[in-house]
């Protein structure tokens, strides 16, 4: 029995058609680059899990961000690998401070890139917690101090914490960083942030808070790139449960009270339905972050050849486009917008 052609597949002959009626588009604009920056001159070591992204020194980071913004890549994150560290995170709010650094190098040489600041401190501290550590009281009223390497008994103090999340905001700005991006989900960070940025005269700075992070298994070649997994625990007693959609509604709603501009979902392609869910409810710039592992992954299969890895590459980044992000973090940024040039 023959059937008639319908209107839609009609409408699937040419690519000329199929772009003419396509919902969801891609472009350079919507996407930012993630950079790792380190101390040294000439330096850009590829990161193993990672093919094709670096870290580099400030001077190979303006090269990097001259690069991306030629292809029509508009903003750039930066995340910093300190010579030291320490139990207070003095490398992520030092006046000296590597990203520091290489803000003001990138805003001299490429002025028109808008750069973000990513304000976490586990790449700063010495046990790779996102805040400071206090070895868990035994009972109430209990001394607390800093733990052991080895602890097990310990607890992340957030209020402390939220006073160098908010000194590292006002460092960044004075550098040079066009938007503050707090990604340690602590409570409160973004009330505190936006107090202290008023209060150093930058109330003109907005904030793309990582309004819901969820402790994902995704971000393991991050942690290499940034020298920042914890030495001990993990991170699940103040990053997100994957299980839970309803709570982080409750945690954009509760950033967008506090002042936050933007908001970001992170890990992207595993949380499509969070995305889709955030963009449903809320009205504010919506960013997703295509991390390190959902990366590792695609370029692992592609050199393997088992994927078209531009292909698998460009329907990744459309899928998060189409869950609802307009904004998208991702390390494939220069090669996405070299093939949508």
């Amino acid at each position: 029995m023959a059937f008639p052609i319908t209107r839609l597949r009609r409408l699937r002959r040419s690519e000329s058609l199929r772009s003419l009626v396509r919902e969801t588009r891609l472009t350079p604009e919507s996407l930012v680059y993630p950079m790792f920056v380190c101390p040294g001159e000439g330096v850009r070591k590829e990161v193993r899990s990672m093919p094709g992204i670096f870290n580099l020194s400030v001077d190979e980071a303006v090269q990097e961000a001259r690069q991306a913004h030629a292809l029509g890549v508009p903003g750039i994150i930066l995340f910093g690998l300190p010579e030291t560290k320490d139990e207070v995170a003095t490398g992520a709010w030092a006046s000296d401070g590597i990203v520091q650094q290489a803000a003001r190098a990138i805003k001299h040489e490429v002025p028109e890139v808008l750069l973000m600041g990513d304000v976490c401190l586990c790449e700063y501290m010495s046990h790779g917690h996102c805040g400071i550590v206090r070895a868990a009281p035994q009972s109430l009223g209990a001394a607390v101090a800093a733990p052991p390497a080895a602890a097990t008994e310990y607890e992340i103090v957030n209020d402390a914490t939220l006073e160098l999340l908010a000194r590292t905001s006002v460092s960044l700005a004075r550098a040079g960083i066009d938007i503050i991006a707090p990604s340690d989900m602590m409570d409160g960070r973004v009330a505190a942030i936006r107090k202290a940025l008023d209060q150093a005269s930058f109330a003109n700075t907005p904030i793309l808070s990582y309004a819901a992070k969820f402790a994902s298994g995704f971000y393991g070649p991050f942690r290499e790139a940034a020298d920042s997994a914890p030495q001990f625990g993990d991170r699940r007693s103040y990053q997100m449960d994957p299980a839970n959609v309803r709570e982080a509604m409750r945690e954009i709603e509760l950033d967008l009270e506090e002042g936050a501009d933007m908001i970001m979902i992170k890990p992207a392609l595993p949380y499509l339905d969070v995305i889709a869910a955030a963009r449903e409810r809320f009205d504010a710039p919506l960013a997703a972050y295509q991390v390190s592992g959902e990366y590792a992954m695609i370029e692992a299969a592609a050199r393997n050849n088992w994927i078209d890895r531009d292909r698998v590459m460009m329907e990744s980044l459309l899928s998060i486009r189409r869950a609802g992000a307009s904004i998208i973090l991702t390390y494939f940024a220069k090669d996405a917008a070299r093939l949508l040039a």
